[in-house]
């Protein structure tokens, strides 16, 4: 295997597929290494090509379109929360999608000096790294290091410890669910194709050599610390924010601001809706017994409602840059995915989640106990007067003071540098001198103000 600073400045690939919040935590990343002094290219599916060349980097791309695959079948959002169910759904997307992944990945690993495998694509960087000989590491938005202190974020329910054997044996549970999901994709397909050996049954993550991989994890030890039972191969580095976007709003948005006090965002993402006219007028009906003002983000679909549509005390649109947007608001509600997550921590305003599936319901129960968040609100059947009640809830000064302390801590960590310098001592890069004097840290600047 060649060693680091052989490859020193040839490209990077970043592998990672999912949805906008999966995703642009890596575009972060890669633009605070290219700042860095490595070149990097992000593998990853096509509609977030504009994003990631926006970003300044390469984008080669792989196929696995989750909007595509959720704006045509909403059920999935109904079936979020039932693990087995989801695992089913995904097992048949991704043996679908991995007829492709071979070639796709062999173009965007070719001259590559590190290999980063993300989420549902680090069995296809793992595995192109293995035939390609190259340095591999893995990057993970979500605690999967296996650990007697800290209980699987899926399987623990709501209990924030459990018997350390338990625990244990959760974490291998689902690493072999995990495996379930991507055994036809990897096995089946991309390790044949490229000349690998099968992993056997129970797949890499279990078994004398498992765990070993060198493990970023992308989220902030000041809203969830470190297990002290992790190896040294896994560390936390702190969330990777991107650059300021340049996003202006628009003049009816901006009036909106200036008319009143500080609404409340509420929007849920890539998350969709089977009925989300109805979703929408339960939340509405809800913001009405709150008080409150609000801005609705429409996403891909888990709310109704036309750009620009605005009454007295609520505006529609359909996205906008979380790190532009939640400075102004005074809360927001989200479904709890770890980038909505992380910018609210970092604008320093409580949330309220309503999780849909994954780690959703992890992420909500890390903020409660941080002070910054009620309990997360159910969504199935969702209700206007608990959620209304939880609304009001982020306004009590102590949850605000909490939130507000807890976004001046995660402003000032740096974790795309953490996350250079843990690569860096890993031997996985080598030194660029002058070069990585760079500061890697997102510059901020003030994007736009309201009168």
């Amino acid at each position: 295997m060649p060693d680091a600073a052989s490859s020193a400045t040839r490209p990077i690939a970043i592998f990672t597929i999912g949805t906008l919040g999966d995703v642009l935590p890596c575009v972060a990343l890669g633009q605070g290494l290219q700042r860095a002094g490595y070149p990097v290219r992000i593998a990853t599916s096509a509609n977030f090509a504009p994003l990631v060349r926006e970003a300044g980097l390469e984008h080669y791309p792989l196929t696995a379109d989750f909007q595509a695959m959720l704006e045509a079948d909403r059920s999935i959002a109904d079936r979020g929360l039932n693990l087995y169910a989801m695992a089913r759904t995904f097992r048949a997307r991704y043996a679908d999608w991995a007829r492709h992944w071979t070639a796709e990945g062999l173009a965007a690993s070719d001259g590559a000096g590190l290999l980063i495998g993300v989420s549902n694509a680090i069995q296809l960087a793992k595995a192109l790294s293995e035939a390609r000989g190259l340095p591999f590491a893995i990057a993970r938005l979500q605690p999967l290091t296996p650990s007697r202190i800290l209980p699987p974020m899926v399987m623990a329910g709501a209990r924030e410890r459990l018997p350390g054997a338990l625990s244990l044996g959760l974490y291998k549970l689902i690493h072999l669910l995990v495996w379930y999901v991507m055994k036809p994709a990897i096995n089946d397909l991309v390790r044949p194709q490229l000349g690998l050996a099968r992993f056997p049954w129970h797949g890499p993550h279990l078994g004398r050599n498992a765990q070993q991989e060198k493990t970023l994890n992308g989220y902030s030890p000041s809203l969830l610390p470190r297990p002290a039972d992790w190896p040294a191969s896994s560390q936390i580095t702190g969330y990777w924010f991107a650059q300021a976007s340049a996003w202006q709003p628009s003049e009816g948005l901006r009036r909106f601001l200036a008319d009143g006090d500080k609404p409340v965002y509420v929007g849920f993402g890539s998350m969709v809706n089977g009925d989300a006219a109805a979703f929408t007028r339960t939340v509405l009906d809800a913001l009405a017994r709150s008080g409150l003002r609000a801005v609705l983000a429409t996403g891909w679909g888990g709310l109704d409602g036309e750009e620009g549509q605005r009454d007295e005390r609520s505006y529609v649109l359909r996205q906008a840059p979380h790190d532009a947007l939640f400075p102004h608001m005074c809360a927001a509600v989200h479904h709890g995915g770890a980038g909505t997550t992380a910018a609210a921590v970092r604008a320093g305003i409580p949330s309220v989640v309503v999780p849909f599936y994954g780690d959703q319901p992890f992420w909500a129960r890390c903020l409660h106990a941080r002070g910054v968040a009620p309990p997360a609100v159910p969504r199935k059947p969702l209700d206007a007067a608990r959620l209304a009640a939880a609304i009001v809830a982020t306004q009590a000064s102590a949850m605000r003071e909490a939130a507000a302390q807890l976004g001046r801590t995660v402003r000032a960590e740096d974790g795309i540098g953490a996350a250079l310098s843990q690569l860096l001592d890993w031997g996985l890069l080598a030194p660029l001198g002058d070069r990585h004097a760079d500061p890697v840290r997102p510059r901020a600047r003030s994007l736009w103000s309201v009168a």
